[in-house]
């Protein structure tokens, strides 16, 4: 893709991928990962306020970011991530349940202290197949900039 800071628009939204969760990959997530009893098996999941197996919200998560490395930063300047921002599970993802990821740019600035980079905002948005959104991460990133003696000069 060979992404740089300057490629990246305020307000933009990328698609980013899909992924279909199964059963076999929630358990065996959840049983490394996460093992709470809703995530490891029906009965369990049953009784518990989902009424079903569901996906961990960190499984999603993990998906999200293999979804973004794979199909959004491979190839690109990123140089990193000071940090998650917020995570926010909206609703429950289910067996058989598909989320579509988007990756919004919220806002970019170039580093006052290396202007060789700029960290820029994202909201990523993990959607469902009947259009709801799951799960918003907001995250910061860093990019290398491809010109930044052009770019930082024209900022001044």
């Amino acid at each position: 893709m060979d992404l740089s800071y300057e490629d990246l628009e305020v307000g933009k939204r990328y698609d980013v991928g899909t992924h279909t969760f199964t059963r076999e990959e929630i358990v065996k997530f959840a049983e490394q990962f996460d093992p709470q009893p809703f995530h490891l098996n029906e009965e369990a999941a049953r009784s518990s306020l989902f009424g079903t197996l569901i996906a961990s919200g960190w499984h999603t998560c993990c998906l999200m970011m293999g979804m973004l490395a794979r199909n959004f930063l491979r190839g690109s300047t990123l140089m990193g991530s000071p940090g998650v921002d917020e995570i926010r599970w909206l609703k429950p993802v289910h067996v058989g349940d598909t989320l579509s990821m988007t990756n919004t740019v919220m806002s970019k600035r170039i580093s006052s202290s290396k202007p060789d980079r700029g960290v820029v905002e994202t909201r990523w948005d993990g959607i469902n197949q009947s259009g709801e959104t799951v799960v918003i991460v907001r995250s910061k990133a860093i990019f290398g900039l491809r010109h930044p003696l052009l770019l930082h000069r024209h900022n001044d």
